[in-house]
């Protein structure tokens, strides 16, 4: 068990390079167990969730090779069971996408239900209603959702979807690729990683036209083949590192980014005072005077990502007048909040919305992370906070930011990672 101890109060100037997108890459690894051939993978990035995927596929039979820090050969002709380890699955919220992708390789599948992170149900019904209409019959039981076909194989079919579904999408995306047929998904999400899981497929010899709109058309193909492909930039460990910049008074450029995903995020700073001047690939951000508020709202893409309140929310507390944050995405993602209030914040939490007061001091003091979007926004109150904060469980930061304590310490935070006692 380990934690980080942060003293506040030290201002970010530098450069800062972005992994790849934590997001896409869940979809993308599942994904390439659809092809009996080794696939190469790049731009991977070194979290523990991608460590539960290749542990995963080990035990699945796939042989996994790292080729080099960050790159990946996967070669599923050998894979030797499509009902993978529950045990590590249970750990994680993308676990659902291998039921598409042993669906549609194999015509079964058994996978358990999504773990990780806890900020509210993480509902499948979307999932299960387009599996079903592809043919599949699912059953689920003792926290494992199984599902079979009839002959062996999904059938294209139309689907609905009834709520903009980023899972719901990738994971019919999975199923139809190998699908007999053609498949039509409406009112699909837009989302970058799910155009990127879309590119991925395609790589390999899928037929999938539209993605990035609302509607998507997929024609199955019989097999897939060997392809080399680079993931995408994360956009959140991006928007991340721009609230650290802000919060800190700093200067920071944030290289390898793609600044069209991060519009949303850009025209809230902005909004709060910051300034962020748009490069090819990179974003530079400084503040040099006094927070402003801001009212958001989550929204599925283009709007602001609600991958982003957290962080946004532990900004806004140093703000000089009150803002407003509306959660349209969960139920239940303010979590976090008790532990900032902990720290000086004065947010007050009805239903969906979070109403942030300006905090009159923002001290360090133990606190615990609930998640891993709620951990960076520990991180984000503690840099900027007076004295020394100590931020537990960062188990869930470390789900989905590669190096965080090496990055901020290149740029002149004061954190370390040491061993928590148990005297």
């Amino acid at each position: 068990m380990y934690k980080y101890v942060i003293n506040g109060g030290k201002r970010l100037s530098g450069t800062v390079a972005v992994s790849g997108f934590k997001n896409a890459a869940d979809g993308i690894l599942p994904a390439a167990l659809m092809c009996a051939e080794p696939v190469r993978v790049e731009n991977i990035p070194n979290i523990r969730d991608v460590l539960l995927w290749l542990d995963i596929f080990r035990d699945m039979g796939v042989k996994v090779d790292m080729l080099r820090p960050g790159a990946y050969e996967i070669d599923a002709g050998s894979i030797c069971r499509d009902d993978p380890p529950f045990g590590h699955m249970r750990q994680m919220r993308a676990s659902y996408y291998l039921l598409g992708a042993m669906l549609s390789r194999f015509g079964k599948a058994a996978v358990s239900m999504p773990g990780g992170c806890d900020f509210g149900v993480r509902p499948i019904d979307q999932h299960i209603k387009a599996f079903e209409a592809m043919g599949a019959t699912i059953d689920i039981q003792g926290g494992v959702i199984r599902a079979t076909t009839p002959d062996g194989k999904l059938h294209g079919a139309h689907v609905y979807f009834d709520v903009m579904t980023v899972g719901g999408t990738i994971n019919a995306m999975l199923g139809a690729t190998l699908a007999e047929g053609q498949t039509v998904l409406e009112n699909c999400a837009r989302e970058p990683h799910a155009v990127d899981v879309a590119n991925f497929l395609n790589s390999m010899g899928a037929d999938i036209r539209g993605a990035g709109t609302s509607v998507i058309k997929i024609r199955g193909v019989e097999k897939l083949h060997s392809c080399a492909y680079t993931i995408i930039p994360d956009q959140i460990e991006a928007g991340t590192y721009m609230v650290f910049a802000a919060v800190t008074g700093g200067d920071l450029t944030i290289t390898g980014v793609i600044p069209k995903h991060l519009e949303a995020i850009i025209a809230k700073l902005r909004e709060t005072g910051v300034t962020v001047d748009e490069l090819d690939d990179a974003v530079r951000v400084t503040r040099t005077g006094t927070l402003r508020r801001a009212n958001i709202i989550t929204l599925e893409y283009p709007g602001f990502p609600t991958d982003m309140q957290p962080q946004m929310a532990a900004l806004l507390c140093f703000a000089s007048r009150t803002s407003t944050i509306t959660e349209g995405i969960f139920e239940n993602r303010f979590k976090y909040v008790s532990e900032l209030n902990r720290m000086g914040a004065n947010i007050l939490v009805s239903g969906k919305t979070a109403t942030i007061l300006p905090a009159e001091r923002m001290t360090g003091t133990p606190v615990r992370a609930c998640d891993l979007r709620a951990g960076a926004a520990l991180i984000v109150a503690a840099l900027a906070a007076e004295g020394t904060t100590e931020i537990e469980d960062i188990i869930y930061v470390e789900r989905g930011y590669e190096d965080i304590v090496g990055k901020l310490t290149s740029v002149g935070a004061d954190i370390t990672r040491v061993e928590v006692s148990h005297d």
